[in-house]
């Protein structure tokens, strides 16, 4: 059995009010700065919202990434010892990319877990698509070519199967009598 070891963290208390929705004392004074100019829609999901908490701070994020490289190493002491090899683990970009290709193939039931019937999932299909899409926009330029050869041959592929699937369930569609 595994032993437990003895590991302190701190929680800090980020909320700006109290339980009876009073300002906390201890919650230091912002500046207010004017207001910025009303964002266009599609600016609008980049800026926060006044209510949101504040980001964590860089010294924050740093002892959260330590934290999850220390849980991370163990792990991966447990499965090397248990014969699966981290290597085959690791995440790179082509396994993201197959990761939301496989994602993509299952949504539009052209794929699915063994002993389980197909599912067809055409709204998240397109999500992951689009997000496909959204990546190959935002990485241009900065991809190996096997990478960009890769995400463009996933996103033909499943471009291609979700006009067929929609187009299948269209002519089915069609063909069905209406009920009277």
């Amino acid at each position: 059995m595994a032993e437990r070891k003895n590991e302190s963290f701190t929680v800090t208390d980020r909320r700006l009010f109290t339980s009876d929705g009073e300002l906390r004392k201890d919650v230091p004074e912002e500046k207010e700065t004017p207001a910025p100019a009303k964002p266009s829609s599609t600016e609008a999901s980049a800026v926060p919202e006044a209510n949101e908490p504040p980001p964590p701070s860089t010294d924050e994020q740093n002892e959260q990434a330590r934290a999850y490289e220390k849980s991370s190493a163990e792990m991966d002491r447990q499965a090397e010892l248990s014969g699966i090899s981290t290597k085959e683990m690791e995440i790179t970009f082509e396994r993201f990319l197959a990761s939301l290709y496989m994602t993509g193939m299952l949504q539009l039931g052209l794929m699915h877990q063994q002993g389980a019937p197909p599912q067809l999932d055409l709204i998240g299909a397109r999500q992951t698509i689009d997000s496909l899409s959204l990546l190959s926009d935002k990485t241009k330029g900065n991809l190996s070519s096997k990478e960009q050869s890769f995400l463009q041959n996933a996103l033909y592929e499943l471009r291609m199967a979700y006009v067929e699937v929609t187009n299948a369930i269209a002519k089915g569609a069609k063909q069905v009598p209406a009920a009277k």
